[in-house]
């Protein structure tokens, strides 16, 4: 995820970082092809629609991006640089609590959780967009597990504790709500989830074998 220069079709989308005009167009593409999301969904996708609500050629669209796949792959990629860095509180129980409370307030903000809502369904029918979907959580888990490895540095949590599998017991049944059960989303409901994990972890439930 670091070269540079500007991509053909078959190029992963996430892996330039473009500057100048080039950052532009890529910005005003993928605010716009997020706005086609969250009103039409992954299926109703359309690189030629996403470049006339860009005020771009389509041709650069598909020049650069080749596919609709392509283009929600680059949207992840640019959600991930994008996102809030990781708590740092001084305690584990804070830096959870943060944690999930950012996940519900991303979850609930009418924007970003349909966002979510849609790329989710497209990576349950789309390989690379599960591809992209999975790096997107791999960075924001490699992100917050610091806060993890930070308690047993401090003394929090036995030594041989998998940070990343804390992590994901955090948002584990935020997700949940969202997707499956429909149940309210808050900040009550987050820091219950917190607390959840930082009991288990502390009580050693994800000491790794």
């Amino acid at each position: 995820m670091g070269a540079s220069g500007n991509p053909g079709p078959c190029a992963d989308p996430g892996t330039v970082r473009p500057g100048g005009r080039t950052a532009r167009v890529r910005a005003a593409v993928l605010r716009a092809a997020g706005d086609a999301l969250v009103e039409q969904g992954f299926h109703r996708l359309d690189l030629t629609e996403v470049a006339r609500r860009a005020g771009v050629g389509k041709t650069t669209v598909y020049r650069r991006w080749g596919t609709t796949t392509g283009l929600v792959a680059d949207l992840l990629a640019d959600m991930a640089e994008q996102s809030v860095p990781r708590a740092d509180t001084g305690s584990l129980a804070g830096d959870l609590r943060a944690n999930a409370r950012l996940v519900v307030a991303t979850l609930t903000d009418p924007r970003q959780g349909a966002l979510f809502k849609a790329v989710i369904a497209a990576a349950t029918c789309d390989e690379r967009a599960a591809q992209a979907l999975h790096r997107f959580y791999a960075t924001r888990i490699k992100e917050w597990a610091g806060c993890v490895e930070a308690a047993v540095a401090r003394g929090e949590l036995p030594a041989d504790t998998d940070a990343h599998e804390v992590v994901r017991a955090v948002s584990a049944p935020l997700y949940y709500r969202l997707l499956a059960s429909g149940d309210p989303l808050d900040e009550t409901v987050a820091d219950r989830a917190a607390s959840a994990a930082e009991s288990a972890a502390r009580a050693g439930a994800y000491v790794m074998a």
